[in-house]
């Protein structure tokens, strides 16, 4: 029976892409071909694609036993302990939504520059902020439309990045080697498991329908649709445009994203630069522009449903658990407040870098847990046992690599585990974080 939710499939396929499609297809295989030729580069990129896949096809079957929004928040609480679902609760306030929000609005203002001269990019940042709190804090129709047309934009950027691509440029197999492979001939290794952690990176953001499942209009049928539709779409047009630079860049021309902090300069613009379109080099900004735009306004619709859930279970005060059909407001702007915080006081790229750190942690608990679950499905279950052991060997690569991300964690720990022992209420240990479906 469908409910009274507001979200129809293409809203939640649209949704899942918005937070899927940003920069990081345009810089990635940039790094990646220093020590990777043309085809270990794309055999990565379809590593992570069936990664994230994986993923999809385990919440596509959390989300039929497991009823409401919240994602991780909801699933790993009921699936292991409710202190862990608010751990993964708090992980998204602070973290997994935050703070990606306020390094997203540096980098629109920052880009921005590359085409006008404007203000500094955490003044254009803030009032990006701002406009899309107020947005998706208002009606509902109004968070809609806001949503639906930014990625409406940035989806026909893209394709036309990818049409354009395809005809005017190369189409035969790239013959070039990189530069710092000692071997050529030997398949490399190592660096094709370092890159997974950062191709990780670029495909996060298949999980978004699961944060407001309890917002479609057909959950049961919808939600999981969205997630492989969406994840399944995304990952072939990463494959396109990743064909579209090894075939017509070589590793000098793909060395400039190492510029990128510098200049914001990407890929895209090193492609069109080279087929000497100057307008087609403002087109890739207007399409960062756009791409990060886009991000934050579904970060701002979607993280706030995971407050909601925590004010209803009594982890957070009960004003930001909204009331009736319109979006939880007061949970729109405390996200909106801490990411404008975050913005003006810190260096963003080390926490993005530990939030992407923890959100891999909580769904890989998520989909562990499913493995564990009688009711489950034989063909999904194996599909969670797959990305379980995937995700738990490039988040050992990322922390040992980084192990800063440690103290994230360690700091999350302390934090979450002092909030539960003070939370309002005291929900039933078995069905806090929320109920399986009939």
């Amino acid at each position: 029976m469908a409910s009274k939710g507001w979200l129809t499939l293409p809203a939640g396929i649209g949704l899942i892409a918005a937070n899927m499609i940003g920069a990081g297809v345009f810089l990635s295989s940039g790094f990646m071909a220093q020590d990777m030729g043309p085809g270990p580069i794309l055999l990565a990129w379809v590593a992570g694609g069936t990664l994230a896949l994986l993923g999809a096809l385990s919440y596509a079957e959390l989300s039929r036993l497991i009823t409401g929004s919240g994602g991780e928040y909801r699933y790993v609480g009921t699936l292991w302990h409710p202190m862990l679902g608010s751990l993964a609760g708090w992980g998204s306030l602070l973290l997994g939504f935050s703070a990606p929000v306020a390094i997203d609005g540096f980098a629109v203002g920052a880009f921005l520059n590359t085409l006008v001269d404007g203000p500094d990019p955490r003044i254009t940042g803030t009032a990006l902020i701002v406009l899309l709190t107020a947005a998706h804090a208002g009606r509902r129709w109004m968070s809609a439309h806001t949503q639906n047309v930014l990625i409406a934009l940035k989806v026909f950027l893209l394709m036309g990045f990818i049409a354009a691509g395809l005809a005017m440029g190369a189409s035969r197999w790239p013959t070039w080697s990189p530069p710092a492979a000692t071997d050529p001939a030997a398949f490399p290794t190592a660096a094709f498991l370092k890159n997974q952690y950062w191709i990780a990176f670029a495909f996060s953001g298949w999980n978004a329908a699961a944060y407001v499942a309890g917002e479609f209009k057909d959950p049961k049928r919808d939600v999981p649709r969205a997630l492989l539709i969406g994840c399944g779409s995304v990952a072939v047009l990463y494959m396109l445009v990743n064909w579209i630079f090894v075939a017509n860049l070589t590793p000098a021309e793909l060395s400039v994203v190492f510029e990128y902090e510098a200049s914001r300069v990407t890929l895209g613009h090193a492609l069109v630069e080279k087929m000497g379109s100057a307008l087609g080099a403002s087109a890739m900004s207007v399409f960062a522009i756009l791409a990060f735009s886009s991000a934050m306004s579904a970060m701002t619709l979607v993280g706030p449903r995971v407050y909601a859930e925590m004010a209803r279970d009594g982890y957070l005060p009960t004003v930001f658990a909204g009331s009736g059909s319109e979006p939880p407001r007061w949970s729109v702007m405390l996200q909106g407040t801490l990411a404008i915080g975050l913005l003006w006081t810190h260096s963003l790229l080390e926490a993005v870098e530990s939030a992407g750190g923890m959100l891999l942690l909580f769904s890989m608990l998520s989909t562990s847990g499913l493995v564990l679950r009688a009711d489950a499905r034989p063909a999904y279950r194996a599909a969670a046992a797959l990305y379980t052991i995937g995700a738990l060997g490039i988040l050992g690569y990322g922390v040992a690599n980084n192990p800063h991300q440690v103290w994230w964690f360690v700091g999350l720990t302390v934090f979450g585990s002092i909030a539960y022992t003070q939370r309002r209420t005291t929900p039933d240990d078995d069905n806090a974080s929320s109920a399986y479906s009939a």
